[in-house]
């Protein structure tokens, strides 16, 4: 988040693969004004719940319980600001997220949790 700095303030945030919220969460805390949470997970998505309730901010959030990479395929170009996802290690979501942003970037800045033994060529890697 720190490397994002003021690029989340005012910034439309969309957390794929939400599990429990982090990102986006901490998108908001940082200043973001507002965030899409998309997960499929039935408990993820209830420790997604939990904390959004905990933090009070139902106002700044939507949550859509869905498949990421199919709504991510839907977007229009520059749908948000700032992209996170955290897709699952064990099926390259990853590298395909990357593909589809090239095609059509639904944000003006996709970051990508993966596997360190993921190479996406071209891109910045921390």
């Amino acid at each position: 988040m720190s490397i994002l700095g003021d690029r989340l303030v005012g910034a439309r945030v969309l957390d794929l693969f939400a599990g429990s919220g982090a990102l986006g969460l901490e998108a908001l805390s940082r200043g973001a004004a507002s965030a899409m949470f998309v997960e499929l997970n039935y408990g993820s998505l209830k420790a997604l719940d939990q904390n959004i309730a905990a933090l009070a901010v139902q106002d700044a959030v939507t949550v859509h319980r869905g498949d990421a990479m199919r709504f991510a395929g839907k977007l229009p170009e520059g749908a948000y600001d700032v992209v996170f996802a955290d897709p699952p290690y064990t099926i390259d979501y990853a590298a395909q997220l990357v593909a589809l942003f090239r095609r059509r970037p639904f944000g003006r800045i996709l970051s990508v949790e993966h596997r360190s033994a993921v190479a996406l060529e071209g891109d910045e890697t921390r």
